[in-house]
């Protein structure tokens, strides 16, 4: 089965959107899809339910629906980083927590796509990161970068610690999450010079972006 594990080279910019476009393009090549977000900080209310807005877009581009023991095992209350919004929760979490409720998904579904929070070294307790769990999986990473100024160093960096780790980036999405910004195709063209990976695809501004309506080119063996 296929699993993707999603990162961003910072937080807000599109993670949740492109991990919805990409179980929705995941869906043309395989019957069960299913969106995981291991942690989420920060709910709403939602049906008599406090939720994260994130897990309601993954749930809707999936085509597995699962208990949210399952793909969302931790929801926590204050929009923080996990570690601090665990703690404010009296509550510790670690990759062990998280990592039975993923391997449970592989086993239910054809293609997993497991959606970090914030960037790529956002701890998650005292000693852990969320990259703990991408490299307990053992997953191939696509990276988010959102454009805007600063997207260079940002994504290189990300890059670069993705890869000490001993993990694939598989690829890469660019989001236009800044419509001002300035020589956008220049910092493409050095993303695509300088990343080593492939680009999946460029996501234009909108402000109301629809996951079900971006196209991404995966690689052949994504899909």
């Amino acid at each position: 089965m296929t699993t993707i594990f999603v990162t961003g080279t910072d937080t807000g910019v599109g993670k949740t959107l492109v991990s919805a476009a990409l179980l929705h393009n995941l869906a043309r090549h395989h019957a069960r899809v299913v969106g995981m977000k291991p942690v989420a900080a920060g709910l709403v209310e939602h049906q008599g339910q406090m939720v994260s807005e994130d897990v309601l877009a993954l749930r809707a581009a999936s085509t597995l629906q699962v208990p949210p023991e399952l793909d969302n095992p931790v929801a926590l209350p204050d929009p923080l980083s996990p570690h601090l919004a665990a703690r404010r929760a009296g509550r510790v979490v670690r990759v062990g927590d998280l990592l039975a409720p993923a391997r449970a998904l592989q086993q239910q579904a054809d293609a997993l796509v497991v959606e970090g929070a914030g960037g790529w070294r956002v701890p998650l307790n005292d000693d852990e990161t969320l990259a703990d769990l991408a490299r307990a999986l053992r997953a191939p990473v696509l990276l988010v970068v959102g454009l805007r100024l600063g997207c260079l160093n940002h994504a290189l960096l990300t890059a670069e610690a993705i890869r000490a780790d001993g993990l694939l980036l598989a690829g890469w999405v660019a989001n236009h999450v800044d419509p001002q910004m300035a020589c956008v195709d220049d910092n493409l063209a050095t993303l695509r010079e300088r990343l080593g990976a492939p680009l999946w695809g460029v996501v234009p501004w909108s402000a109301a972006p629809d996951a079900a309506c971006i196209t991404l080119d995966l690689p052949e063996g994504f899909r």
